[in-house]
This record gives C-alpha cells, sequence and structure tokens, in this order.
C-alpha cells in the first residue's frame, strides 16, 4: 500500500492507494489563513505538522498500515519557510498568494539572468521575491536563516530528518535552472544564499529518505518505508490524472485555476507570463497558464449574495446561455497568466436594472471562463497544443461551467469518473514508483465518464464577450 499527504492552503489531506490503486481510505484536517495586512498571506508551519499528524492518525485508525511501502507528497507551492541552524521556523511562512514581494519581483526580473536560467517571469507570489522581502524588511530574520524550504519539504523534514525538495516545486522558486534541473548557484549568489540553504534535490518519482522510527512506530508502519520526492501540488494533480506525456493537458477549478500542459522538451517563453516548470518525472516538463481565483471568486460572490456556490450553479440549470452584458472580471487578488500584475482588482460592471443574482452568478463563471481563454492563447503562443483536456477540482462539479470553458476554448472537455485524481493520488502514485522503481505507466488517464461538447451556436458570443472582457481588462489597468 501507499499513501499520499497533501499539503494545501485550506487543508492536508492523506490517501491510502493499494497495490491496484484503488483508494483504501482517507482523511483530512483544515487549516487556516492569516491576512494581517492587505496582500499577506501566511500559516504558521507547526499547523501542518499538527494537520498531519492528525490526518496520519486518522488513516491509521481507519486501516492498518503495516503492508505501507511508501509515502509521498504533494503540497502548495512557492511558500517560503525560514529555518536556523537549530531548524527552528524563524517567522510563519508566506504562502503562494502573498503578494506583498511584488516591488521585490520586479527588481530581480529587471536582471535578464532570472528569465534565461528559470524560464519564467519572478512572480510576486514566487519564493525568491519574498526572501528578498524578508532580508530588506527584517534583516534579523534573514541573517538567521540557514535552510528555505517549501512547504510540503518542511514536512519532508518533519517526517525524514531530511532536508529535500525536488524539481517540480523547486522550479517555482526562482533559483531553479529548469532546463539543467539543478540549483543555479549564479541566482543563489544575486540573492545572498548558496547552495547550502538549499534542501537537496532528487526527481519526483525517486526516494528522499526513510520515515523516521518514532513516527513508524506512532502510525505501525515499518522501518523501510520509502519517502518519495513527490510534486508540487500542480504536478502531483497531473500524476493523479495521468496527464505526464506530451498533448495532454488539465483544466483545474480550484481556489486558483489552472490550464496545465504536459510537455517532453523544455521550451520556455517567459514573457507570456506562462509558467514553464519540471514535471515531476525525470525528463518531463510541463507548462501552465494560472489564474488566482477560481471557485475563489464564485465563493467570494456567493458571501456576496448569502448563498451558497452549489446553490447558484444550480439555479443557472444545464442550458449555456450567451454571455449577457454583466461582466466579471476575476483579478480578486491580482493575476498571473497572461498579466503578471499583482496589484490589478476584480470589478463587476454592466449592472443594470434587469440583473439579478443568476446574472450575476453566470458573469462570475464566464469571467473565470475568459480568463481560462487567456491562459489557452498564452500557451499557444509558446507552441504548446494538445488535443485532449481534462477537467479536475471542484468547479468541474457544474456542467453550466464546463460548457462555458468548452465553448470558449471551442475544444471538447472530458471529465473522468467520479473518484480522487487531485494532488493526493498523485503522490501516492509518485510514492508507488519510488518504492517499486516502476515508471510513469503506473499513471494512467482515468476512465472518462462523459464529455463535455462546445455548444456551437454560441462559439461567436464567447468570442465577441472575450474581446470585451479584454477591454474592460485594459480600462481597469488604467484605474488601478
Amino acid at each position: 500500500m501507499f499513501i499520499g499527504l497533501d499539503l494545501g492552503t485550506s487543508g492536508l489531506k492523506a490517501l491510502l492507494i493499494d497495490e491496484d490503486q484503488t483508494v483504501i481510505a482517507e482523511t483530512t484536517a483544515p487549516l487556516t489563513v492569516s491576512r494581517p495586512h492587505p496582500g499577506w498571506s501566511e500559516q504558521s508551519p507547526a499547523d501542518w505538522l499538527t494537520a498531519a499528524s492528525t490526518a496520519m492518525d486518522g488513516l491509521a485508525a481507519a486501516a492498518s498500515l503495516s503492508a505501507v511501502r511508501g509515502i509521498g507528497l504533494s503540497g502548495q507551492m512557492h511558500g517560503a519557510t525560514l529555518l536556523d541552524t537549530a531548524e527552528n521556523v524563524l517567522r510563519p511562512c508566506m504562502l503562494w498568494n502573498d503578494t506583498r514581494s511584488h516591488a521585490e519581483a520586479a527588481a530581480l526580473d529587471g536582471d535578464p539572468a532570472w528569465r534565461e536560467i528559470t524560464g519564467n517571469i519572478v512572480f510576486p507570489g514566487f519564493t525568491a521575491p519574498k526572501v528578498m522581502w524578508v532580508k530588506k524588511n527584517e534583516p534579523d530574520v534573514f541573517a538567521q536563516v540557514a535552510k528555505v524550504l517549501l512547504p510540503k519539504d518542511y514536512l519532508r523534514l518533519w517526517l525524514t530528518g531530511e532536508a529535500v525538495s525536488e524539481m517540480s516545486d523547486a522550479a517555482g522558486t526562482s533559483w531553479l535552472d529548469t532546463g539543467k534541473r539543478d540549483w543555479s548557484d549564479a541566482l543563489l549568489a544575486k540573492s545572498d544564499l548558496s547552495r547550502d540553504h538549499m534542501p537537496r534535490l532528487v526527481e519526483g518519482s525517486e526516494a528522499s529518505g526513510t520515515l523516521r522510527k518514532e513516527l513508524a512506530d506512532r502510525w505501525g508502519l515499518s522501518a523501510d518505508v520509502v519517502v518519495a520526492g513527490g510534486g508540487g501540488d500542480n504536478a502531483a494533480s497531473a500524476v493523479g490524472v495521468g496527464v505526464v506525456n506530451a498533448g495532454d493537458a488539465f483544466i483545474s477549478l480550484g481556489t486558483s485555476g489552472v490550464l496545465f500542459a504536459a510537455s517532453d522538451a523544455y521550451q520556455p517563453d517567459a514573457a507570456t507570463a506562462v509558467h514553464t516548470f519540471c514535471h515531476a518525472l525525470p525528463g518531463t516538463w510541463h507548462q501552465m497558464g494560472v489564474f488566482l481565483a477560481a471557485t475563489d471568486s464564485l465563493n467570494w460572490y456567493a458571501r456576496l449574495v448569502g448563498s451558497d456556490a452549489a446553490a447558484l450553479t444550480g439555479e443557472l440549470g444545464d442550458t449555456l446561455r450567451a454571455p449577457g452584458r454583466t461582466m466579471f472580471l476575476p483579478y480578486l487578488g491580482g493575476e498571473r497568466t497572461p498579466h503578471n500584475d499583482a496589484q490589478i482588482r476584480g470589478s463587476l460592471t454592466g449592472l443594470e436594472h434587469a440583473t439579478d443574482r443568476a446574472a450575476g452568478t453566470a458573469a462570475v463563471l464566464e469571467g473565470v471562463t475568459f480568463a481560462v481563454r487567456d491562459s489557452f492563447d498564452a500557451l499557444a503562443s509558446t507552441g504548446t497544443s494538445f488535443d485532449r483536456l481534462i477537467a479536475v477540482g471542484g468547479g468541474s462539479r457544474s456542467d453550466y461551467w464546463l460548457k462555458a470553458i468548452a465553448t470558449s476554448l471551442d475544444m471538447p472537455v472530458q471529465v473522468p469518473v467520479a473518484g480522487d485524481f487531485g494532488g493526493a493520488f498523485g503522490a501516492a502514485r509518485l510514492a508507488m514508483m519510488a518504492a517499486t522503481g516502476a515508471g510513469a505507466e503506473i499513471a494512467p488517464i482515468p476512465q472518462i465518464s462523459k464529455v463535455v461538447e462546445p455548444v456551437k451556436d454560441l462559439t461567436s458570443a464567447f468570442v465577441a464577450a472575450q474581446s470585451r472582457y479584454r477591454q474592460t481588462y485594459q480600462a481597469l489597468r488604467g484605474l488601478s
């Protein structure tokens, strides 16, 4: 058996699968986010350990773990977890959606070496600018930094005693030479850091260490349980849904949104704001467009109108309608692809007497759909294409939303059979690879339950609305 641990922003999930990749048990433990100032987003790493302990205790209560051979890790990317020489946490972790370091990001990105070596824009959410913010604003803390870890890798340190990361998560720090799959000594030096401050690197399907005896005894595991490198949340989800070969892609409608395409070659184009990262498997990369508020936008609107997201989408039914006059731009906390704009904020425009709650719901779903199309066009501009698109995440439960996306992209959207194919499942698959030496053949695409086709009669209406959406963004940018 194999375990996947997925450290998300709002909770940690533990998943147990058998050798046939059937889910045996799963548990979750909640997490909260602290936002003490505008643009700040933090968590205490101690809370991650508490959540992991709770989730693993739940698994051990649900099933015997004596046959477990491997544990894989997945997690939220980009967080700056700063440790001193005694491995004490120096400050709360600045999370992926913390944008306070936008000035530091712009300064780093102004040096061409960063894009040339990493293949990416230095986004405010990435790790390096956060650490530079600490250097500028909390110099006493920076002076004590002995190790910089990503969130899931802090869990690994607790599980194994080893400071290790893997390629897909490391690619989101702005310190990785993404083509060479190794830390860049030149970029670390520009940050007044060195390789000694970084964790050792492995591939996601390789072993990074073994479980500490104390924890193995606590949960009834053997002493030789392997902990795999694992993957950043999106790369691990791609392994979970079988998107590991060129030509395959998935759209994730979670708190944030991602359009993720696998690639067997390194082909960056930083100017597009497309993320070009290593995949969680050796010799593979991926590109993705990232929009920061997907279901987060729908949940925001649900709170605004005093309802819940499922009720709002249910009111729309399954018959897709042409976009109306009301338009929503989902930039509640800035945007990445294609704008790289941490300061932009959302808007709800085109309101009139006839605008009701359902019109607002449709506008929110359409606004996120247009953000998906922006990422789709950005990926296409890099030369990346795909002929299979799979939908995952909580938003994929809405057929109306999937029809809007399929129509906007003019591409069918495939929906897997019911089941969990997310980060925890992908992490468990990576654990299986690390423990058995098997390759990507154990990560097939799941059975497809349905295919959502574009509504051809509405394609031109969505094209016209996309144009209005982009014009509205330009006007909004002038006001921000």
